[in-house]
């Protein structure tokens, strides 16, 4: 190991025990000045660009890594030791590590949507469905999913980012406190966006009345759930949610075996338990972290928040337009069916898109992995190149980057042989349905299974642009996306048949993979870069 980074080590165990966690950057550099520190020392002594560099270096150290005690600087060191013999990228007993940690992690966080799978297949039933819904019912559930996704979407954006900021610097009252303020926020958006729906539909006359209702209680009951959830990813207790989920799926499901309530009763009494559940474990959680640290000053400037996070919350609800603006445009195509309303729930479509979704679900743990393991070894990497090797540092991610992308492609193989078998067995899709899957429903699946590949290409690309606080580049492919989603998907569904709306999702879905690959190439280029100025 070099005498920099053992210098290195050396400084970080003096700032740990003199300073403890520092509230922000200047403290750590307003100390090291204290010592008589110049640029000239960070140069010589330890291989930085400047005194502020070498200061940013040590903050993010105390501060993501503030538990660390003596023996594990030792134990780092000798990592460290390690690190230097070989290149970042040929640690595959690292990786092989962190796939087999992650990429089960990944998909044990879908188990709420797998449970709701296992429900429909037992029981035809589970929270949000129901397979003896008419038409109309089933337009007016699938309806209020869509725009409970799309309407939290921005918002689970902006408490997975700003929340996560606050909790990993230790400040758990302003965790809490932009927590409620978010969900204070959507819920209240929540009701515009129902109120300006409803005055709508009074004036022209889409819908009946009741229609609205159900969409109104699906959507708004779906969206809270969602926004209940997602602080629990925020503070490492993704766990909860599938507790929540599955509790509150057991609790409808006996509702509607052993009372006499109408389906609906039965999924918003099921819904509601699943907030309330949510709701009482956080706030006893932050109730437990009050009483375990001393807090300090919980006020959130809101327009802070607003101006760091609204690209987040634009790209988090665009994200499910691109998902779902295909169904829209095939439900609203059909006008031999939708004469008498704006658009109507396509069954054979719907179980195309289901069908190939799941190609989606099972990339979610190569996604996982892929971030875990580029934050690693950029973090681990930086901390030993020496400015000299920093394009070879640059280089070594992109080959990172291009393992991981083997990684899903091999996975959405398997996913595809799932999904083929689930199609193609008695055991599959014949025995929930009693009949073999429509030759439409077989194009709109493996149509819409490559499509959502791409997806989650591009989103995967969005989350390495994330890391470095690149909020923008994805968000213009993204933007780019939808308009040609939208544009070929009415092309298609008008002037050849409603089902070719997946084409537009699926060109959609290929712009903004190819639109971020191209910004993560140009990323990893400079990494060195982006990664200074985002600390």
């Amino acid at each position: 190991m070099g005498r920099k980074e053992l210098n290195f080590l050396e400084l970080l165990a003096l700032l740990k025990e003199r300073i403890g966690p520092p509230a922000n950057l200047m403290v750590v550099l307003a100390t090291l000045e204290s010592y008589g520190f110049q640029d000239e020392d960070a140069q010589q002594k330890y291989g930085y660009r400047s005194l502020y560099a070498l200061a940013d270096s040590l903050f993010d150290d105390l501060t993501i890594r503030k538990t660390e005690d003596s023996e594990s600087l030792k134990r780092d060191l000798s990592k460290k030791d390690k690190l230097s013999l070989y290149p970042v990228s040929d640690y595959m007993w690292v990786k092989t590590n962190l796939f087999l940690k992650h990429y089960p992690r990944g998909l044990f966080y879908l188990l709420p949507i797998f449970l709701q799978v296992a429900a429909i297949v037992v029981f035809g039933y589970s929270l949000w469905a129901y397979l003896s819904f008419n038409i109309i019912q089933s337009t007016a559930v699938v309806l209020g999913v869509i725009l409970g996704l799309v309407i939290s979407g921005g918002f689970i954006q902006v408490i997975g980012h700003q929340a996560s900021f606050y909790w990993h610097n230790e400040e758990f009252a302003k965790t809490e406190r932009v927590i409620w303020q978010l969900l204070k926020t959507a819920f209240f958006g929540y009701l515009c966006c129902f109120l300006i729906i409803g005055l709508i539909n009074f004036i022209f006359s889409f819908y009946p009345t009741y229609f609205v209702g159900v969409v109104s209680m699906y959507s708004i009951l779906i969206g809270i759930l969602l926004l209940i959830c997602a602080p629990f990813h925020t503070i490492e207790k993704r766990w909860v949610i599938s507790l929540i989920i599955s509790l509150a799926t057991l609790f409808a499901i006996i509702l509607k075996l052993y009372t006499d309530l109408h389906i609906y009763l039965t999924h918003w009494l099921g819904i509601s338990s699943g907030i309330i559940a949510g709701l009482v474990i956080l706030q006893f959680f932050f109730k437990h972290k009050k009483k375990s640290k001393v807090q300090k000053d919980s006020f959130v400037n809101p327009q802070m928040i607003v101006a760091k996070n609204y690209r987040l919350f634009v790209y988090g609800t665009l994200l499910y337009i691109l998902i779902f603006t295909d169904r829209i445009l095939a439900w609203s195509a059909d006008t031999g069916i939708t004469h008498d309303y704006l658009l109507l729930y396509e069954k054979q479509y719907e179980i195309g898109m289901d069908l190939a979704i799941i190609i989606f679900f099972l990339l979610a743990g190569v996604m996982e992995y892929a971030v875990a393991s580029f934050c690693r070894f950029m973090n681990r990497g930086q901390e030993v190149t020496k400015m000299k090797d920093i394009t070879a540092y640059n280089a070594q991610f992109i080959g990172i980057y291009k393992e991981h992308l083997i990684w899903l492609f091999i996975t959405a193989i398997a996913a595809a042989w799932v999904v083929f078998l689930l199609i193609d067995r008695p055991w599959g899709y014949y025995a929930v349905f009693g009949e073999p899957l429509p030759s439409m429903s077989l194009w709109v699946c493996i149509l819409g299974g490559v499509g959502y590949f791409f997806l989650a290409w591009g989103m995967l690309n969005a989350q390495y642009l994330f890391t470095l606080k690149q909020h923008s580049a994805p968000l213009k492919v993204l933007i780019l996306a939808v308009l040609v989603n939208f544009i070929t998907g009415i092309a298609f569904s008008r002037f050849i048949s409603f089902e070719y709306s997946v084409l537009g999702m699926l060109l959609g879905a290929m712009i903004f993979a190819a639109g971020t690959y191209l910004q993560c190439m140009k990323f990893f280029k400079t990494l060195d870069y982006y990664y200074y100025a985002a600390y």
